[in-house]
């Protein structure tokens, strides 16, 4: 890989001395890793291997985890593997920046990588190297190590070049790291593919989890509940506070990054009429207690994995009559949708579901210039002014995971045991429209939950949450009064 051993300065680095190279080169204790270390879910990662092996025999796959990515001149933003990496090799941390899995012909797996530097080697990579250096940005397993931890071959990094010498077929996780790209480009390099098939079968991997990954996703959506909570006590001081939306961000994200990874994705804070953007991510308005709040935010595990929740909560800790009609309405859409749930049932039933109840909701109050029905053709789809996006996704180490999959195996397909999704039907009555009455206008509301398919139809995983208007004023009103 080109640049590799390269070490990265910056222009204000102090000069190092000869004598201090030397000094830097000599006298540190041993530190390996526990011989007993394997990384999480280490159990199913063979199997996910030999899957996605059987789907291209013959073939040569390079799964890569990416590259750092500036975010200001010498700062990178924090670095996350790619979720299909991140899959086939357990492998989820900040020091995977650049390693690439090559899953071989017979299926056998190599991981290739940057191993931890040899202190003792004459390059002081390890003190000097600002972007990879171990006393820099943390520990790297070596290749013995990393073998061990996750049960696949590994080899350096330096090497993966020797592969395109050959004439095995190869196809390429592409766009996802540039550097390899680039290897992947060359004329030696004709036997490469990168047509999008393997995207779309890494994607399709993912649609059905096992148990262990249901288990991490649980545990993500526990964590985003206490999140919850945590926004719920920190409405008197934000309340007070000239961009309360950000204070809320605040009180959610450090749950996020103490109990896991962080957020699995930018969390939204939106107070009144912001809640009719729908992916309203600058949270810096104040916030109106006449107002609502919604609050569409998920803890993404150490794993990876990511809850996606929505909540709608009056600010007051009291719905007004107008909101409590805006929000029953979308919690039947919702209930409806829920309802759907099943193996062997249309991934498209549930979004059907709750845009009935949302069209004949809107119809009800004389909101449409046409009967439900008609808004519902496909030819007008006119109830779609009001909520404009879809009613769900599946859910995993992405928050819209799987996205690359084909349609006949996801959209146009059927949900079976194990897959896990939202269903999240929302109402974004804009500020300026003038074809609902005034007292609706400026008001969003979406209810987002997560769900396992079970056997014999859908678990509510994210129930820890209240969904009814009473439900919610309860539990608000509960944590409100623990201060």
């Amino acid at each position: 890989m080109a640049d590799q051993s390269a070490l990265h300065t910056g222009s204000h680095d102090l000069p190092v001395t000869p004598a201090l190279s030397a000094y830097m080169s000599d006298q540190w204790a041993p530190t390996p890793l526990s011989a007993d270390l394997r990384v999480p879910g280490h159990g199913y990662l063979a199997g996910r291997l030999a899957r996605i092996a059987a789907a291209f025999p013959g073939e040569r796959l390079l799964v890569p985890a990416g590259q750092l990515k500036v975010r200001s001149n010498d700062c990178d933003y924090r670095f996350r593997p790619n979720s299909a990496y991140a899959h086939l090799t357990g492998l989820t941390g900040e020091e995977q920046v650049g390693h690439v899995l090559v899953i071989e012909p017979d299926g056998e797996g190599v991981l290739y990588l940057r191993p931890r530097s040899d202190r003792s080697d004459g390059t002081g990579a390890f003190f000097r190297d600002r972007r990879y250096g171990e006393l820099w940005v943390g520990r790297r397993a070596d290749l013995a190590e990393a073998a061990n931890l996750t049960g696949l071959r590994a080899a350096h990094l330096d090497d993966l070049p020797k592969l395109f010498t050959g004439s095995v077929p190869t196809r390429v996780l592409a766009d996802v790291d540039p550097v390899l790209d680039a290897l992947t480009g060359r004329p030696h390099a004709d036997h490469t593919v990168r047509d999008g098939q393997l995207a779309a079968a890494l994607s399709e991997l993912r649609l059905i989890k096992d148990p262990w990954e249901v288990e991490q996703l649980q545990l993500s959506v526990d964590h985003t509940a206490a999140g919850f909570a945590d926004v719920v006590r920190a409405l008197p001081a934000a309340l007070r506070h000239h961009r309360g939306e950000r204070i809320l961000e605040g009180a959610f994200n450090a749950r996020a990054r103490a109990e896991g990874n962080g957020t699995g994705y930018e969390t939204i804070v939106a107070s009144g009429a912001h809640a009719c953007v729908l992916h309203w991510i600058r949270n810096d308005g104040p916030l109106d207690p006449t107002q609502l709040l919604l609050l569409d935010a998920g803890v993404e595990t150490d794993t990876l994995y990511t809850a996606d929740i929505t909540r709608t909560l009056p600010l007051s800790g009291t719905f007004s009559s107008a909101q409590r009609d805006v929000y029953e309405l979308v919690l039947a859409a919702q209930s409806a949708g829920i309802a759907t749930l099943r193996p062997g049932a249309s991934f498209r039933d549930f979004h059907r579901a709750a845009m009935r109840v949302i069209a004949e909701g809107l119809s009800e109050w004389g909101v449409l210039p046409v009967s439900a029905e008609e808004a519902l053709r496909e030819d007008s789809g006119l109830y779609r002014r009001y909520t404009l996006c879809a009613s769900g996704h599946m859910l995993g180490l992405d928050v819209h995971d799987c996205a690359k999959a084909r349609a006949e195996t996801y959209l146009d397909g059927v949900l079976e045991e194990g897959m896990v999704l939202t269903v999240e039907p929302g109402l974004y009555l804009q500020p300026d429209d003038l074809t609902l009455p005034p007292a609706l206008r400026g008001t969003g509301v979406r209810i987002e939950d997560d769900l396992v398919i079970t056997a014999d139809g859908a678990r509510l995983m994210s129930s820890a949450l209240p969904r009814t208007v009473d439900g919610i004023e309860t539990w608000m009103g509960e944590l409100l009064s623990e201060r």
